[in-house]
């Protein structure tokens, strides 16, 4: 059995915070040679449906579609209330309602696009791109509305942008669960032992990271958009809470809730497999 572990995770500070003891090795790997890129999450995404990665962090859009090759680990995941992807406009009290209109969202298979689709069906064009282009487009008038994720989320007014609807926030109002963005994901090929093995090192560096907060900062900068360290941890406390650290029921719940909005609309056909939390006992 090789012990060579294809992780991907993405640039986003919850990430990059809640790995960063795995990352310089402040954990122990427990014989696994992780081999960990750091990638946007849409190419994340992209990396788990062609199969080159064993375990990373991904869009749980993606993730229903991979829930037939791929487990949810317990650990790592972003998901809560009050965290969802803001539809932002370059205009005041402006809303989608034209399909001359463009929205430009972050990547095909983000729950950001899932969520704009469920909420603002066939109302304007879409173009997928790179999150970080997102708030550019906008301000230089290149797209109508933008659906902006990560530390996007903190500085929109200051780039003198208008808030739509927060999705996030209409998804608690219509579900009462809590916004499953995204999670860790680990190849169903792999041994139960080892993906248990996988979970109790990132388990520990997600700790480590909670414990040594500021330790993570330097991490942290290498990759953000945003260089403003109080920026980095308000993105922290907002996307690295008690479901993080274990999905749990209210976790599985969620998952339940978006595989069905999910089919509602026609993303999964009847009988697709659910989405599993890897089960530890």
């Amino acid at each position: 059995m090789s012990n060579i572990i294809r992780l991907g995770i993405s640039t986003c500070p919850n990430d990059t915070f809640a790995f960063h003891a795995l990352l310089h090795r402040l954990v122990d790997w427990r014989g696994l040679d992780f081999q960990v890129e750091l990638l946007d999450i849409q190419q994340l995404n992209d990396r788990l449906f062609r199969g080159d990665l064993d375990i990373a962090k991904a869009s749980f859009h993606a993730a229903l579609l991979l829930a037939d090759r791929m487990w949810v680990l317990p650990s790592g995941s972003a998901l809560g209330f009050g965290v969802g992807p803001l539809l932002l406009s370059s205009k005041r009290n402006d809303v989608p309602n034209q399909r001359s209109q463009l929205t430009v969202c972050p990547g095909t298979h983000t729950t950001a696009t899932l969520l704009f689709q469920l909420f603002y069906p066939k109302t304007a064009r879409v173009k997928q791109v790179v999150f970080s282009e997102i708030m550019p487009m906008l301000k230089e008038n290149k797209a109508d509305f933008g659906v902006c994720i990560h530390e996007g989320r903190f500085t929109w007014e200051a780039e003198g942008l208008y808030l739509v609807e927060d999705l996030g926030s209409r998804w608690e109002s219509e579900t009462h669960c809590p916004l499953p963005l995204g999670g860790i994901l680990g190849s169903r090929a792999l041994e139960l032992d080892t993906l248990k093995i996988v979970q109790a090192v990132i388990k520990e560096s997600l700790l480590y990271g909670l414990a040594h907060r500021d330790e993570a900062l330097k991490t942290m900068r290498e990759y953000a958009q945003e260089f403003d360290d109080d920026i980095l941890m308000q993105h922290v406390d907002l996307y690295v809470n008690d479901w993080t650290v274990d999905l749990g029921e209210t976790g599985q719940t969620a998952l339940d809730a978006l595989s069905a909005r999910a089919s509602q609309i026609g993303l999964l056909v009847e009988g697709s497999k659910k989405l599993e939390v890897l089960p530890l006992s």
